[in-house]
């Protein structure tokens, strides 16, 4: 069975084919400035990577692109192979706490919570609209980066608010990155042959949380509100005083769209840098001894330890940390930066392991901690691609 995974955002659509349920990657691919001058994509297939450069002024056109390219390299023979797409969706509130076929109400409801996902939300909305339209016999799934973290208790999700912010504006921590928790969580509980895990994830990449899973149901998790809280990331600026936003607005005569915009486009390891965004550029920097870089640095890895030593108490302990998505999958430095700082948690690295492990090294996976560590620490790279189609395919099958 055919299975699309899809990740729609304002300008752009990532898309995976599966064969389901035996979850091979047929072919892969990312449509780029969408709507904007100088459109193009590129198709991973058979380990080919092919960029062609084209028109693309929406989001329906970039996906009959797509289905152009199943259908050329025989994917599929005709559209009714394809029998189910799954959509990556960031916002899901507290109205989800699993995936949903995407009915029309779904789809409006998607696009009502915007506001607390406006990046990412209406993208998700044009994405399944382009779709149905494309695509309208296959089955359209609803994949929500927030269903995982609706396990948390009360105790957890509530701010120190007034209360009808809760109960009326529906104002509490929602988290995000749960698609890419809930895979790491099922994928260790597998690995170890163990559902009563206690487990602290860090997902960390341009953007970045932790999380802490107990039992396979997360109990905590950094992001708040809205995918700005918690960790310091790429350009987000994480947890800081409340105080400070209307201080600078008013000072500055900054309104709230143009706040909004510098907390999440302005702010994070560019801000703190002065013109870095991406960990490795910062990493070849401070190799080179740049001061500005080391603190941008130690600030970042700093908030990930401190999550991380609160999870642990939070949990009462812990079977296991990982470390996943493009920073910590990759950055051997990082990596190692963290477990020093956890040695008074009795922490060992496996240096000379720990070196061997990225994406593009023969090494993907592994335990990079020595047999004398108190916790192990892992490294998975995580799918969020599959995990959509997983659940796209439970509707469909």
């Amino acid at each position: 069975m055919k299975i699309l995974s899809v990740n729609a955002g304002s300008s752009s659509l990532k898309f995976t084919a599966y064969e389901m349920p035996e979850e091979k990657k047929l072919i892969s691919g990312y449509f780029e400035r969408i709507g904007i001058h100088g459109s193009f994509y590129t198709i991973k297939l058979n380990g080919e990577k092919i960029r062609k450069e084209v028109d693309l002024p929406s989001h329906t056109v970039a996906f009959e692109y797509l289905i152009q390219e199943l259908l050329e390299h025989h994917i599929v023979e005709s559209l009714d192979e394809i029998k189910g797409i799954g959509h990556r969706v960031v916002q899901g509130a507290d109205h989800y706490d699993k995936s949903v076929i995407a009915t029309d109400e779904v789809v409006e409801d998607i696009d009502s919570l915007s506001s607390l996902a406006p990046l990412h939300n209406p993208a998700a909305v044009l994405g399944i609209k382009a779709a149905k339209e494309v695509v309208p016999d296959a089955t359209e799934v609803v994949v929500f980066d927030t269903a995982f973290h609706q396990t948390m208790p009360e105790e957890n999700y509530l701010y120190a608010l007034p209360r009808n912010w809760y109960t009326d504006l529906h104002v509490r921590r929602y988290g995000a990155h749960g698609t890419s928790h809930k895979y790491i969580a099922e994928y260790m509980a597998k690995k170890l042959g163990r559902d009563d895990l206690k487990l602290i994830i860090c997902h960390v990449g341009s953007g970045c949380s932790v999380s802490a899973v107990k039992n396979g149901k997360c109990v905590n998790t950094s992001m708040g509100f809205t995918p700005t809280g918690g960790l310091v990331m790429g350009t987000r600026c994480g947890d800081i005083d409340p105080s400070i936003l209307p201080f600078v607005m008013e000072q500055l005569n900054i309104s709230p769209q143009e706040m909004n915009h510098i907390l999440n486009k302005e702010s994070g390891v560019l801000a703190l840098s002065g013109q870095y965004s991406d960990m490795r550029d910062i990493y070849d920097k401070v190799k080179e001894g740049d001061s500005t870089c080391t603190l941008t640095l130690t600030i970042f890895i700093k908030r990930i330890v401190n999550y991380i030593a609160q999870y642990y108490f939070e949990l009462e302990g812990c079977d296991a940390i990982v470390f996943t998505a493009g920073v910590l999958e990759n950055g051997a430095f990082e990596r190692s930066w963290i477990a020093d700082r956890l040695q008074f948690l009795g922490v060992e690295l496996d240096r000379e392991f720990n070196e061997k492990i990225a994406s593009y090294h023969d090494i993907h996976e592994g335990r990079i901690t020595t047999d004398n560590s108190t916790i192990p620490i892992y490294v998975v790279p995580t799918d969020e691609e599959v995990m959509i189609a997983r659940d796209t395919y439970h509707y469909v099958d």
